[in-house]
């Protein structure tokens, strides 16, 4: 039996629609999870930075949420001058999101990291334990060979020495680039030095092999293979080190810890 081409363009137009509603239920339905599976690999990535949890450990949704409410302060930071800022909540803020906003960002100085925009206030984190400040955690993104990497660093209070760096979003290749995400080569960075005894930033991913961090704290292993992501990872550092991130902020708990 054969159907005239009114049918068959109805009957597909039909398909088309109850596909589409199908698709748009399934996303509205499961956003609420994929919000929560977001939320849960952001707070894995901080607690890992911070060395309360090792990358890849299997550990319940539960029992992560509970670990860093217990342990990890968020905190909002105006980059202008390094203040707290006590109006934004840290729960509701999108870091990304307020970069892309020209009412909440501004455009940043030629660099080259390739970061466009700044969000004017920016969210922080401060591990705590007994009430004591431990390390302080700072979201870090540039531009690496094929793509933006974006991930966290983890200094201590006087914010001189690394206590840890993780990348959680990034697209360079596997086996070179993407070795941004190798544990071996991210335990590399314990004990460097972000600062020299002047407030400089001096750390920096050099080519070949660096010597140990008492010998050589101002320099991190290059990634073989990989000169253009070894370059952008030192370009992102000096620039969210610097004045035109996170210095400000920096500069204070300097004079703080000084003090």
């Amino acid at each position: 039996m054969q159907h005239s081409t009114t049918y068959i363009i109805g009957f597909s137009i039909l398909v088309c629609v109850v596909c589409a509603l199908f698709v748009a239920t399934a996303e509205v339905s499961l956003r609420p999870l994929k919000e929560l599976n977001v939320q849960i690999d952001r707070q894995k990535n901080i607690l890992a930075v911070a060395g309360l949890m090792k990358t890849g450990e299997k550990i319940s949704t539960e029992n992560i949420r509970q670990l860093f409410e217990s342990s990890i302060r968020p905190k909002m930071i105006d980059l202008a001058t390094g203040e707290e800022n006590t109006t934004l909540d840290p729960k509701t803020f999108n870091q990304r999101a307020a970069a892309r906003d020209p009412a909440q960002s501004t455009r940043a100085s030629p660099n080259p990291s390739k970061v466009l925009r700044v969000p004017n206030q920016a969210l922080i984190y401060e591990v705590v334990s007994d009430g004591k400040v431990d390390s302080i955690i700072i979201p870090i993104e540039g531009y690496g060979l094929w793509s933006v990497l974006y991930g966290y660093l983890a200094l201590t209070p006087d914010t001189r020495t690394i206590l840890g760096i993780t990348y959680y979003d990034q697209k360079e290749t596997a086996g070179l680039g993407g070795e941004v995400d190798n544990p071996n080569w991210k335990a590399k960075w314990v004990g460097r030095k972000a600062f020299d005894e002047r407030g400089r930033v001096k750390i920096a991913v050099r080519k070949g092999p660096a010597g140990p961090p008492d010998k050589d704290p101002y320099q991190v292993d290059g990634l073989s293979g990989a000169t253009i992501t070894s370059r952008g990872v030192t370009n992102m550092l000096h620039f969210w080190l610097g004045e035109g991130g996170f210095g400000p902020y920096l500069t204070r708990l300097r004079s703080a810890a000084g003090a």
